[in-house]
């Protein structure tokens, strides 16, 4: 509801568990009147995460790739995120779910104390409440970017990351935004145990 404001952006963030796997058997080419032809079967290469910011108001999105979504993983995304691409913003408006790595103390764990108020101070976190994640638009993101990206078998994080830059690169190039149409007086209504209650 409120404007693009440069110096207090507002950026939605979620995280993702994403499989790397790899071909059994190798495909068998498409042919006149015959379609390619993959096995079912697959071989696993471990396991990553995929980390998105979004700021809905700019149409502008980032992903990165960790191999895990530690403390720490989280905490270093927050300063690249605060680092490379907000450093003139005075504060930034967080919105996140409430999972254990999302806090401030994982700043401290990850950081000297001086380097991790500093991150702290420009941060404003707006937690989604709970089983309401899907009022974070980094999720639209997320599910958009699975549909559109994901369908395949990718078997190693730097295959990944090539592919995510990619999409990330295109969206944005095309300020592809999402129409968000929740608004304040749908919540009070389909949220309305999240607000005071007051007894005449």
């Amino acid at each position: 509801m409120q404007p693009l404001d440069e110096r207090y952006p507002v950026i939605c963030m979620d995280e993702k568990p994403f499989q790397l796997t790899d071909e059994k058997r190798n495909p068998i080419p498409m042919k006149p009147l015959k379609p390619e032809r993959r096995d079912s079967e697959y071989v696993r290469k471990g396991a990553c995460s995929i980390f998105v910011f979004t700021e809905p108001l700019a149409s502008w999105r980032n992903l990165s790739v960790r191999e895990r979504r530690t403390k720490i993983d989280w905490a270093h995304e927050i300063k690249n995120l605060l680092d490379i691409y907000y450093p003139t913003a005075a504060k930034l408006r967080l919105v996140m779910d409430n999972l254990n790595t999302h806090t401030l103390s994982s700043l401290y764990e990850a950081f000297d104390p001086k380097t991790a108020r500093n991150l702290a101070k420009r941060l404003e976190i707006h937690y989604t409440p709970k089983h309401g994640s899907w009022l974070n638009i980094a999720e639209i993101e997320l599910s958009v970017m699975t549909r559109q990206c994901l369908g395949r078998r990718i078997s190693c994080i730097d295959d990944l990351s090539t592919e995510l830059v990619e999409w990330e690169t295109q969206r944005n190039l095309i300020q592809k935004g999402v129409d968000w149409q929740f608004k304040t007086d749908d919540a009070r209504i389909k949220l309305k145990r999240l607000y005071p209650q007051f007894k005449s």
